[in-house]
């Protein structure tokens, strides 16, 4: 093969010169850079445990007490529910009888529940009967439901 198709780049006469060279021969070769915008920053006094909370409340409503075709959270059965910093989730419940069939085995649905939303860590579940529940607890979805209005 001849010389002359052969092509060179020529030579830069200094290390500064030839790495000026490299530079703008990367620049030239590659691909426009897109410029991103910055990450939005949260509003002010944005507190993501708020979101986390949406969650849990959305999990606990999955949870049925098997005699009745409602949730728990709208039959008024949790009477609290906090998270702390470490995203460590308390939840007092009750039943709508102490001598409920299912009062070993729903509180422990809800905790699972609970535990399987994103961000929780530990779930604790305290089952109460203070105050005693009574239908009036009840939500008005719950209600419109059972036919109960």
């Amino acid at each position: 093969m001849p010389d002359e198709a052969l092509t060179q780049r020529p030579m830069a006469p200094n290390p500064a010169e030839a790495e000026a060279q490299l530079k703008a021969d990367a620049a030239s070769e590659a691909p426009e850079a897109k410029e991103f915008a910055p990450m939005p920053q949260p509003p002010e006094g944005y507190d993501p445990r708020e979101e986390i909370m949406d969650r849990v409340v959305a999990a606990i409503k999955t949870c049925y007490d098997p005699e009745i075709p409602v949730d728990i959270w709208e039959l008024g059965l949790i009477y609290r529910v906090d998270m702390d910093g470490q995203r460590n989730v308390e939840i007092d419940m009750t039943l709508t009888s102490p001598m409920c069939p299912v009062a070993g085995e729903l509180p422990e649905q809800v905790r699972q529940a609970v535990l399987g939303v994103e961000d929780v860590n530990e779930v604790k579940i305290e089952l109460v009967w203070e105050p005693p529940w009574h239908q009036g607890m009840m939500s008005e979805e719950a209600r419109l439901q059972l036919d109960m209005f």
